[in-house]
């Protein structure tokens, strides 16, 4: 199955990138243009052993308007904004699969590309340093499908405690986060269901339900090597264990890593500063 270009790459940036921490945007471009060339790799979909891995060389771009927001936060409108408090609407992705490289969905419909997006308040709850802050979200976001057309698949909500960091030591900013995911009963019907069609002697028909999806940890963290030259990298840990669809056929592991590294080179800037 093909996918269209901007599909494959508002995933690739969104996977990697939805988690990063905020930077310090007064003074800086407000916009910038370069390529970004790296991989990433993750489970098929959430309990899967198949991974998918995908090295590409991209084009990349960063907009700091006081509403229209592109950077390293991700993809986003913000609507309300302070410096202990925001109000946006945010984007997160996940890679499609074909069934046919998946033993437990053999003979299933394929997974195509997920891309989530709905209003996501951020509250600050504590600044341990000036450069670091301690923060609580809670996204809310619609899941669609890009396959064979476009269809809706659910809602997800993800509460998510963070620490982030502008500065650790040698130039290098971080940011480590746990959250939970929960899924609707839609969405948890479109990874774990099993229709009376599909069914096998090995795989039962299974109607799934709604509730917790994984518990997430992830740590990412970025670096300017020089100013026209950066490096980011995640690692995602998601435990299945407690999931509501823990029983379906389709289940088959009971945590996953996900993992990326992309260098960006920055070859256009705006001589325009951010608000």
């Amino acid at each position: 199955m093909r996918y269209p270009f901007f599909v494959w790459f508002l995933a690739l940036l969104v996977l990697l990138f939805s988690n990063r921490a905020d930077a310090q945007d007064a003074g800086l471009p407000l916009w910038e243009a370069g390529v970004i060339g790296g991989g990433v790799t993750s489970p098929a979909y959430p309990g899967a052993t198949e991974k998918l891995n995908l090295a590409t060389a991209l084009p990349y771009f960063i907009y700091r308007g006081e509403i229209l927001r592109i950077d390293r936060s991700g993809l986003g409108a913000r609507l309300v904004h302070s410096d202990d408090f925001e109000v946006d609407v945010g984007f997160a992705a996940s890679l499609p699969a074909s069934s046919k490289d998946i033993q437990a969905r053999s003979g299933m419909d394929d997974l195509g590309t997920l891309v989530e997006f709905g209003p996501r308040a951020k509250l600050t709850l504590w600044r341990p340093t000036d450069a670091s802050r301690i923060r609580l979200e809670l996204p809310l976001r619609a899941v669609l499908e890009f396959g064979s057309g476009v269809n809706a698949r659910g809602t997800v909500f993800e509460p998510k405690v963070s620490l982030d960091s502008r500065d650790i030591g040698f130039g290098w900013r971080f940011s480590l986060a746990s959250s939970l995911v929960f899924a609707d009963e839609r969405l948890g019907d479109y990874f774990y269901g099993v229709p009376v069609g599909s069914a096998t002697g090995s795989r039962p028909a299974y109607k799934a339900k709604a509730g917790l999806l994984s518990t997430r940890l992830t740590l990412d963290a970025a670096k300017n090597i020089t100013p026209d030259i950066r490096v980011f990298s995640i690692l995602r840990y998601d435990s299945y264990a407690g999931a509501a669809n823990s029983d379906s056929p389709l289940m088959r592991q009971s945590s996953g890593i996900s993992a990326g590294v992309v260098v960006a080179w920055i070859f256009g800037r705006s001589s325009q500063t951010a608000e």
